[in-house]
């Protein structure tokens, strides 16, 4: 029974929820079994016995039988198909927007799954997994629904906003679907250069920041250089670049890593000056040398802001790598950008923008899923 409970917590159920799966299992109450196991437990380790713990489990809210919030999305959902299907596209120029119909059938097969996610999710356990992941994401659900059906009415169906500037959410999947292989390239070139310049802008301004915050001598040279050209944009030295560096990528590459090393360096030069003195004494006094202390103490304890430094390092770097793929760089999101308005292909541009827009926020939830591994020690940090 606590092996049922157990497994059910492991695979994302809450605990209201991993005890209505455990009770599905089992097929009967389980408060006598719980408590009298618990008794158990606690007479083994010498403890006395306290059952307000089992008093709150089992308080706890169970899962309506009714999701509200995910059949009202599902009525959503299902207008949008209704919408899509329905009501015939106003054609300008000489061509209807393909994949509408697409477009509704997917609409409808999305309310359908809500809807019985809605009405039986307590059925089974996959089904009452899954309510309770979405549970979170019901008003979201109901939004994207809505505004999708705002931009299909203004665009396909009425016109309202005006082609070639606006487009319907059909024409992106045509964009996908056809253009894929040249955004796919764009979208790892992408990558490929951002990995490149952050990869030597953190590199860089981590041991800058180390050296500084632990030598005087360092911080006499170094600071005030980093005092005036720091916070000088990256892209305004592009063209001095361009000059002095053999092609466009690598003077890219290290517009990127410049952008990306001062923040960097200032937040770890900030950490590592403001660790307690008295751990330093403390390791001193146990035989330490000095490059234990860098490395075993002052690194260590300037973590939290140097993932800081990162963070504000990596969205500076996103707003240069953009530039500089549109300035020089010959393949790249940012180019793509350019090449599309270039062409008047301002879907292409949205496109563009919808995977620049989840690449960065990918990466960003990388960096973060990193730093609460390394820092697992902290709580109540900001989540991404």
């Amino acid at each position: 029974m606590s092996a049922i409970l157990d497994n059910a917590a492991l695979r994302g159920a809450s605990p209201a929820g991993a005890l209505e799966l455990a009770e599905q299992a089992d097929g009967a109450p389980l408060r006598e079994r719980v408590q009298s196991a618990a008794a158990a437990a606690a007479a083994t380790a010498g403890r006395a016995f306290d059952d307000t713990s089992i008093d709150q489990l089992f308080a706890a809210p169970r899962t309506p039988p009714l999701w509200g919030v995910g059949f009202v999305a599902a009525l959503a959902w299902a207008a949008l198909g209704a919408i899509t299907l329905r009501w015939p596209n106003k054609v300008v120029g000489f061509s209807d927007w393909a994949f509408t119909d697409e477009l509704g059938v997917v609409a409808l097969v999305v309310a359908g799954a809500l809807a019985v996610l809605s009405v039986a999710g307590r059925t089974t356990s996959p089904l009452l997994r899954l309510r309770e992941a979405l549970t979170g994401s019901g008003p979201w659900l109901v939004a994207i629904a809505l505004v999708l059906a705002g931009w299909e009415i203004l665009t396909a169906k009425t016109a309202s906003l005006p082609t070639p500037f606006f487009a319907p959410p059909q024409a992106l999947i045509e964009v996908y679907t056809d253009d894929w292989q040249r955004l796919g390239d764009s979208a790892l070139n992408t990558l490929r250069l951002l990995g490149l310049g952050f990869g030597f802008g953190a590199v860089a301004g981590f041991l800058i920041g180390v050296s500084i915050g632990w030598s005087r001598a360092i911080g006499y040279w170094v600071h005030p250089v980093l005092r005036v050209l720091g916070p000088v944009p990256a892209t305004a030295l592009l063209p001095l670049t361009f000059y002095f560096f053999p092609s466009s990528y690598s003077a890219a590459v290290f517009l990127i890593a410049l952008s990306t090393a001062f923040p960097v360096a200032v937040l770890t030069w900030s950490g590592v000056a403001s660790v307690n003195k008295s751990y330093y004494d403390v390791a001193r006094t146990l035989g330490a040398s000095d490059a234990f202390l860098v490395l075993r103490v002052a690194i260590p304890a300037a973590l939290p802001n140097v993932f800081v430094g990162l963070f504000m390092g990596l969205g500076a770097s996103f707003s240069v790598l953009v530039t500089a793929e549109m300035m020089g760089v010959k393949s790249g999101l940012g180019w793509y950008l350019t090449w599309a308005q270039g062409w008047a292909s301002y879907v292409n541009m949205y496109a563009a923008l919808i995977v620049m827009a989840l690449l960065f926020s990918g990466v960003i939830t990388l960096l973060f899923t990193v730093r609460d591994r390394a820092l697992a020690w902290q709580k109540g940090t900001v989540k991404w």
